[in-house]
């Protein structure tokens, strides 16, 4: 009997001195966090983050959320709704910025830094070209943990809220370009599409991205001819497969691009970069041979555009005319479908302010979900995007080892 207990103590004893793999931890305890929408500045800006369906799902889940009247009001989401949902109405943006997570789709503006604290969490843009180095540096002083729109990405590694809204800017181009042909000024006065017996319109797409293909789909849907160019034959097969029906396709090569410019009705600038400019491959002088009356809408001018008869507009004023041909040059064309842009993004963002209250905290998102981790540029005011870093000559650190080093 004593031989038998002296075994299993040695056995327990080996057993405690065996190595055994780290546990995890799972038993985070949930955390009820505070939401401030703010109402953009931008007259420009008319989305918003979170619809009142999505505050509804917030508040029923413990959270508080904090809106500033007039905040949907340019997406036709009424306060009303906001408080019948359960929001918290409230007069100032000040107001709004007492919330744990701050919502924008523009980042904070000059006067609304002042707002910021330490450890708070703002969702929004970045847009590092639209900065200088000062406010970056205002920013970093606010140390809050700020997380960009455009750098989030899902599972399988794409950019999902660029995505969203790039086809939504993809199908509302070509209601955009239907509009403007047939008006008798900035137009020629007609249909586009197709139409018995009449040769259908014809629109050449500069980019085969999400922007082009989403493009190509409607401007097929309306029956008309469709071209489209980009030095990606990978793109170029993608979108043809996603099609699912086979348009004209080609690589940037100037004169086949100028030939087709030269009977477009329509065309569509949707080259995107993912740093940087957009590159010049419209001329001004192949805009003077593309016909009187035709329309150029450059979604590329968020990046500099790739006419060079390019200059960026707005929603209150967004055309002009040059060379005889009307230019749509309005940065952000989702924006002008706000109430649709604005159910895109809260589908995309509610389950993160839920996943962050579940999980116990950004922190705990952070370490487990890569996408999210991959919009995080500003973490307790250390920068931790390499690339706008570099832009401005701004000291930056990895953030796997300040989330190890804070956790």
């Amino acid at each position: 009997m004593d031989s038998l207990q002296s075994s299993a103590a040695r056995s327990a004893v080996a057993g405690m001195l065996m190595p055994k793999e780290e546990l995890l931890e799972t038993n985070r305890m949930p955390v009820k966090h505070s939401v401030g929408l703010p109402k953009e500045t931008s007259t420009n800006e008319k989305r918003v983050v979170v619809v009142p369906s999505a505050v509804e799902l917030l508040t029923a889940n413990g959270h508080t959320v904090f809106v500033q009247q007039g905040a949907g009001a340019g997406a036709n989401f009424t306060d009303a709704e906001y408080a019948d949902a359960g929001a918290r109405l409230v007069a100032t943006a000040e107001e709004v910025y007492q919330a744990d997570i701050i919502l924008k789709i523009a980042s904070p503006s000059e006067s609304e830094l002042e707002y910021l604290r330490p450890r708070q969490i703002v969702f929004s843009s970045v847009q590092p070209f639209s900065h200088c180095k000062d406010y970056f540096r205002k920013l970093i002083s606010r140390k809050v943990t700020a997380i960009a729109f455009e750098y989030m990405k899902d599972d399988s590694g794409a950019f999902p809220v660029l995505r969203a809204m790039s086809e939504i800017a993809g199908t509302t181009v070509v209601l955009i370009a239907a509009q403007y042909l047939s008006h008798t000024e900035h137009g020629r006065g007609t249909m586009f599409g197709g139409f018995p017996g009449i040769n259908p319109s014809e629109i050449v797409i500069i980019g085969a991205g999400t922007v082009g293909e989403y493009a190509a789909r409607t401007a097929l849907g309306m029956g008309a001819l469709v071209k489209v160019f980009d030095n990606s034959i990978y793109k170029l097969r993608t979108l043809q497969q996603n099609l699912n029906t086979r348009v004209f396709t080609s690589i940037l090569q100037p004169q086949v691009l100028l030939k087709s410019l030269k009977t477009a009705d329509v065309v569509v600038g949707a080259l995107h970069t993912k740093n940087g400019r957009t590159p010049l491959v419209v001329s001004d002088e192949m805009v003077r041979q593309i016909k009187k009356g035709a329309v150029i809408i450059d979604v590329s001018i968020d990046q500099g555009g790739c006419f060079e008869t390019s200059a960026p507009t707005n929603h209150a004023s967004p055309v002009f005319i040059k060379h005889g041909v009307t230019h749509y040059c309005v940065p952000n064309i989702a924006s002008s479908v706000p109430h649709t842009a604005s159910y895109a993004l809260s589908n995309l963002f509610t389950p993160i302010l839920l996943k962050i209250g579940d999980e116990g905290g950004l922190d705990s998102v952070l370490k487990t979900d890569a996408g999210t981790r991959a919009g995080v540029y500003l973490y307790n005011g250390i920068f931790t995007n390499r690339f706008i870093a570099d832009i401005y000559q701004l000291p930056s650190q990895d953030l796997n080892l300040l989330l190890a080093a804070f956790g």
